[in-house]
């Protein structure tokens, strides 16, 4: 597969940046899509290759369209998407989750992955020669929540599902998704954790990091197997976390 076109949302930092690096360094052709174009183009201007940049709101339908009709034009075809945008809401106990949070997250976390999916499907689909890959970032709470993250969680929860089921209407199409579940990479988002992250407990606790890039060599490898073949779930966590043992 290494050498075709790759769409990677939230492309412009975090595992998102590492990603399309590593991608870029395997030989894909690269889509860059984010809310921010500046940030777009930076991760763009240090690639080896050159990149589309294409500003989108995944939770926005129109968007979504316009980014893969806008990908198709300048390349031809799509043979991998990388759903990784994502968003965390405020510390909540379930109680006091306000509603328009819940609704944040799963209109960026869980509906930007279902529409991004559902676009590029099609694509996949209806292409000559058709088929392609989809590799969903999960997370860890897509098996074990964080206390006070029920928005979070339950998005996560819901991208196994999706993965599931957009692996099973796949098959007929040459169509493999995958999912990986990531823990503790250093990113911008999780950079508080090395301070102190909320326990099963009730405690506050630093936890141990590991490089976004390691998550990127995953990527790459999920993404440069024949379609022949498909890691469905890849957990992929900093060795020291606690989640291994009882919270």
């Amino acid at each position: 597969m290494t050498g075709g076109v790759a769409v990677v949302t939230g492309a412009g930092s975090g595992i998102g940046r590492a990603v399309a690096q590593g991608l870029a360094a395997a030989g894909w052709r690269l889509v860059l899509a984010g809310r921010r174009r500046a940030a777009l183009e930076t991760v763009a201007a240090a690639l080896p290759g050159a990149a589309l940049c294409v500003p989108t709101d995944v939770s926005d339908p129109a968007a979504v369209e316009a980014l893969f009709a806008e990908a198709a034009a300048r390349f031809g075809r799509i043979d991998l998407l990388f759903n990784n945008a994502g968003i965390f809401t405020p510390a909540a106990r379930v109680d006091e989750v306000a509603v328009e949070d819940w609704l944040a997250s799963v209109n960026v976390n869980l509906t930007g992955a279902f529409l991004c999916t559902r676009t590029a499907f099609r694509r996949m689909r209806t292409q000559e020669p058709r088929g392609g890959r989809i590799i969903n970032n999960g997370s860890l709470a897509a098996h074990v929540p964080r206390p006070m993250s029920a928005p979070y969680s339950a998005t996560k929860h819901a991208i196994t599902g999706l993965t599931r089921a957009t692996a099973l209407d796949g098959r007929p199409f040459g169509i493999a998704c995958g999912q990986i579940d990531v823990g503790n990479a250093q990113t911008e988002m999780t950079e508080s954790f090395g301070q102190g992250a909320r326990q099963a407990d009730g405690t506050i606790r630093p936890e141990p990091f590991m490089q976004a890039q390691d998550v990127a060599e995953a990527v790459v490898y999920m993404a440069g197997l024949p379609l022949s073949a498909n890691v469905l779930f890849m957990t992929v966590m900093a060795t020291g976390m606690p989640y291994v043992g009882r919270g």
